[in-house]
């Protein structure tokens, strides 16, 4: 009986000692669980809902017959807001060739407008009068 109870007695303190470093991995291997999965949802979440939120900017100007930006490449999602600050010395006009085609009528000084593209691809966006492509939205 006394070797039965050395065994029972050996037994729980092999379990008592297994008990105390299972808690402690358990614990170091949940945290490391936990922030990755923290760290892999906001990135997720982030550009999916930047893009569609967030409007883009860009400044045109034009003096005489000189316009900034000259043909300059724009990434753009589908259905993101594109807003024109034109800033102009005289008034003029910008053709968007988008489906459907969309004209930017603007005036002498500051003047801003928005101009959404719903459907992917390349859309140039350029005055007549002097004939230069501004810019180039690639939407996608």
């Amino acid at each position: 009986m006394a070797s039965v109870v050395l065994v029972l007695s050996a037994g729980l303190a092999a379990c008592g000692g297994s008990d105390d470093p299972e808690p402690a991995e358990s614990t170091s291997a949940a945290t490391p669980d936990d922030s990755s999965a923290d760290s892999t949802e906001e990135p997720t979440e982030e550009p999916t809902e930047e893009p569609t939120d967030e409007l883009a900017t860009i400044t045109v100007t034009r003096e005489g017959d000189s316009f900034t930006p000259n043909g300059e490449r724009v990434e753009l999602a589908v259905d993101q807001t594109l807003v024109l600050t034109i800033d102009a010395d005289e008034a003029g006009e910008l053709h968007v060739h988008s489906t459907p085609e969309q004209d930017i009528a603007y005036g002498e000084g500051t003047s801003k407008h928005e101009i959404t593209i719903d459907r992917p691809g390349v859309v140039e966006v350029e005055s007549h009068d002097p004939d230069l492509v501004l810019l180039q939205l690639e939407v996608r």
